[in-house]
């Protein structure tokens, strides 16, 4: 992105007395014309930039000129903000000096503290606080971890995996590894991963099936209907779009979700416990009942 290239261009002149548009263009695979556009932009943005022709000459900064707030806009500020937190709530390596470079661009901003991020969740244990930072060392440096694992049938494994990628959908931390015991590309809920541990074994990364592909066996969709009791409002919220909660004449609020049928909904619906009765589909009905069932006979 543009913005990104302009301010990695101010940054490397706040570092370097003197760059050549050349040595620009090649950074940044784009033309030196390129380059003296964004010099333009800079400029008329309020930096004092500046070009010396002939021998030894190239683009500068005024001397004592310090980065300013002039060159990003209020949402490109919030942004950069926001990786800055993000950052630092994953210990990234660099984040510490990032955070120092650039700090004194907003020194004194309350925007500073609009957000605070924390992956680590607040009853995690000391181990558990642990797991996040190995599993990004390990991408950071494609090393092969090692862990134990539960799948969604409740059976235990030991795996050896390339590390990719983490991502965060739906409130969850997933894992994109290559696992070796299977030999093929798997997607690994962090919740369900114990004992990691780095090894030595580095690998090349492969080429990696699109996300959507990645996640293998996808629930089948089921359209849920709940009658819910008022306090457990927060709850449903917590969990499903205002759009799906309509209140009833009773007191009571009606839930209309579409959601897969997994083990995570009947988890989720035996939580709320007798706050809720479903109403459709009428097979769901049928295994929670059975499902309390269980759990009362063995009281």
């Amino acid at each position: 992105m543009k913005i990104n290239r302009l301010l990695e261009i101010v940054t490397l002149l706040l570092n370097q007395e003197t760059v050549t548009a050349v040595e620009l263009a090649r950074r940044f695979e784009v033309s030196t014309r390129t380059i003296y556009r964004d010099i333009e932009v800079l400029s008329s943005s309020g930096v004092p930039v500046y070009t010396n022709r002939g021998n030894g000459g190239g683009i500068a900064l005024l001397e004592g000129y310090t980065l300013n707030k002039a060159l990003l806009s209020k949402s490109e500020t919030e942004s950069l903000l926001l990786a800055i937190k993000t950052m630092g709530a994953t210990s990234y390596p660099e984040a510490d000096a990032i955070i120092e470079k650039i700090g004194s661009l907003f020194k004194g901003d309350p925007a500073l503290d609009w957000i605070e991020v924390d992956f680590e969740g607040w009853s995690s244990k000391t181990n558990e606080q642990d797991r996040f930072r190995k599993i990004r060392d390990a991408i950071l440096g494609n090393k092969v971890i090692s862990f134990d694992y539960i799948n969604s049938k409740g059976a235990g494994s030991n795996r050896l995996a390339e590390t990719e990628k983490l991502i965060f959908n739906t409130s969850t931390w997933y894992l994109i590894a290559y696992c070796l015991k299977r030999n093929a590309h798997r997607m690994f809920r962090l919740s369900r991963i114990k004992n990691v541990q780095i090894t030595d074994q580095s690998f090349a990364r492969r080429q990696a099936p699109e996300y959507e592909e990645r996640a293998t066996h996808p629930a089948p969709l089921i359209d849920l209907k709940l009658r819910c009791d008022g306090k457990i409002l927060s709850r449903l919220y917590d969990t499903f779009d205002g759009e799906c909660i309509r209140a009833n004449d009773d007191g009571s609020y009606r839930l209309v979700a579409t959601i897969p049928e997994d083990e995570w909904v009947y988890g989720y619906l035996l939580s709320l416990g007798s706050s809720a009765e479903v109403l459709e589909p009428e097979h769901i009905r049928t295994e929670i009942k059975a499902r309390a069932k269980d759990i009362l006979e063995k009281y």
